[in-house]
């Protein structure tokens, strides 16, 4: 087996042995060393040629930030950011500059604390094990789009009414790009089931909230789902939609035993295909996993609408590949021609 070599970035001594110990456990994992700052960082990857560097953005003399933009940049290497839960704006930050994921740990970061972050880092680091490339550029234009599936089908004829969104990996700045994408709030509601931790969705609806006409916000019991709100459900739970007396509402809930991914894609796409049969547009974005295909597989059994992000922009091409698998994807588009996708499926 290949050893994926591990570089942990932290100023922290105490975090460099914790997040060192957690991943020498895993097998095919190999932590070749470790930098207190950014400067010593870059030192050890031109020296260790690392496969993943882990780094933590508030550290001396070079920042976690301007690591990151030499690791992506001038190295192309794949880069999880650990950071404390309150920096949520920082994440998304780091994100957007080119972070493969993140990993929130607690505020203290000492003792028992940190170890709770280990099954959230470890998931993760399989996932470069699994054969992740890193971020690739995003590149193509709205004419680029490849048609792949069980052959290419025609738009309905009757505009969906409900978008729902499934993402991972990569996921948050693929989002943010459709959102801004949309130059007024338009006659479809959406709903998002990104993957991500317990305190970052309210922070990540409201930054999406800045950036679209749209209404996005976090989701909560009874929320009406209606024309022009986006809805993201919270992180740890999942989000369903029902029919109360002829008004569609959103349920928070709390996932079972066999959600392995949270918030489940394929939960909240089975809940709305009932719902909306043809009226409905499913789309599954970047991601490691096969969350969502499931859910695509309802959705064209009861009439619905499919689209999935093309290999050419996708992070992470996992829970695309196995939705386009299920043959029931009607159309792979690369990220910049999604959002026009979208609204040609709402008769825009």
């Amino acid at each position: 087996m290949k050893q994926t070599k591990v570089l942990v970035v932290d100023d922290s001594a105490y975090s460099r042995r914790s997040i060192s110990k957690m991943l020498e456990g895993l097998p095919g994992v190999t932590v070749v060393g470790y930098a207190v700052d950014g400067e010593e960082g870059i030192r050890q990857v031109i020296s260790l040629k690392p496969d993943l560097v882990t780094v933590d953005l508030e550290m001396p003399r070079m920042d976690g930030f301007t690591l990151l933009r030499i690791l992506t940049t001038r190295f192309n290497l794949p880069v999880i950011v650990i950071s404390a839960l309150s920096d949520a704006d920082k994440v998304f930050r780091a994100l957007e500059m080119g972070a493969l994921d993140f990993v929130a740990k607690p505020e203290c970061g000492y003792a028992q604390e940190l170890t709770s972050i280990e099954q959230d880092l470890r998931w993760k680091v399989k996932q470069v094990m699994a054969g992740l490339s890193g971020r690739k550029a995003v590149s193509g234009s709205l004419a680029a789009v490849s048609e792949k599936g069980r052959g290419t089908r025609q738009r309905k004829k009757q505009p969906v009414e409900l978008v729902a969104v499934a993402s991972s990996t990569g996921g948050p700045p693929a989002l943010q790009s459709i959102f801004s994408s949309f130059e007024r709030d338009y006659p479809f509601s959406m709903v998002l089931a990104q993957h991500m931790p317990p305190g970052f969705t309210r922070a990540f609806a409201e930054r999406l909230n800045r950036l679209s006409p749209f209404t996005v916000r976090e989701a909560s019991d009874n929320d009406l789902v209606e024309p022009g709100v986006a809805l993201l459900a919270p992180g740890g739970k999942n989000l369903v939609l029902e029919d109360q007396g002829g008004l569609i509402r959103a349920r928070v809930v709390v996932p079972s035993a066999v959600d392995r991914y949270v918030p489940s894609a394929d939960v909240l796409f089975s809940s709305c295909a009932p719902l909306f049969g043809s009226r409905m547009l499913a789309v599954v974005l970047t991601g490691m996993g096969n969350d969502g295909s499931k859910g695509v597989v309802e959705v064209k059994n009861r009439g619905g609408y499919t689209l999935a992000e093309s290999e050419d922009t996708a992070v992470v091409y996992g829970m695309p590949r196995e939705a386009v698998a299920t043959g029931c994807v009607d159309r792979a588009v690369p990220l910049p021609g999604i959002g026009q996708a979208i609204l040609e499926c709402a008769g825009i």
